[in-house]
């Protein structure tokens, strides 16, 4: 393995023409722990080593270090520097939104919503209290009245899953979607693929009418029933995306 001061190693040479310097410093660095050139509980060059082998500033390296800290990468001590963290597979699980710049990308994180998205609905039939579905039909009815003032009803519609979510009791059902939704509802889809309000219109009472039959099963504690819901509602949002990304923007 390359000595970290040694000058052929692939960590210690400049940044290629800059993207976001901070971003390329960061998967410089995970690159080197990914492939064991930075093996675990080693100490990273010193801070001014990487600021002049990156040639960037120390504003940079100290951003890098902090991102490389959160991702469960690295580990600080006091006074004595960064250094390889010896667990590096209790990282968290993230999702980098600079990934997910093609529809194939989008729709891989959506399978993942499906996959919690049709268990959630299942155990919330199964789960449900009174306050709990009045709170899911509160959603909907939200949901309701945004498509009758022309708005895309975003947040609503997310609002309603998230509602389902956690009508399971399962409180990490509801952390993991609130999670994923950040990356998954097509906001500009939405507006920029369907400008005229009747197309609009249309297109959400489709999606409110899926809606519907998922809180029906819900109420009446049929989890099969709400399973299949789910799953034909969020089958059916995959098939939209698609078709709204590949409308020509205009």
């Amino acid at each position: 393995m390359s000595s970290l001061g040694d000058d052929a190693s692939p960590l210690l040479r400049p940044l290629a023409p800059p993207r976001n310097r901070t971003t390329e410093v960061v998967e410089r660095l995970a690159g080197e722990i990914a492939s064991g050139r930075l093996a675990r509980g080693a100490r990273l060059p010193t801070e001014q080593a990487l600021t002049e082998a990156f040639r960037v500033s120390r504003t940079v390296v100290r951003e890098a270090v902090a991102a490389l800290r959160a991702e469960g990468l690295i580990e600080t001590r006091q006074g004595v520097g960064a250094f390889v963290a010896q667990d590096i597979q209790r990282r968290p699980f993230r999702i980098d939104p600079d990934e997910l710049q093609t529809i194939g990308e989008v729709v891989n994180v959506m399978e993942l919503r499906t996959g919690l998205e049709i268990e959630a609905a299942g155990f919330a039939a199964e789960r449900a209290d009174a306050g709990t579905r009045g709170r899911i039909g509160a959603a909907l009815k939200a949901i309701d009245a945004a498509i009758k003032r022309g708005d895309a009803a975003v947040d609503e519609d997310f609002a309603f899953h998230l509602a389902i979510a956690r009508a399971t009791r399962n409180p990490h059902f509801a952390r993991l979607l609130e999670f994923l939704g950040r990356f998954l509802i097509p906001r500009q889809s939405v507006r920029i693929g369907l400008k005229k309000a009747d197309d609009l219109k249309a297109y959400l009472e489709r999606i409110q009418a899926e809606h519907r039959q998922i809180f029906a099963a819900i109420v009446a504690g049929n989890s099969e029933a709400a399973r299949k819901a789910m799953r034909r509602h969020l089958m059916n949002s995959r098939t939209r995306y698609r078709m709204l990304s590949q409308r020509p923007k205009r």
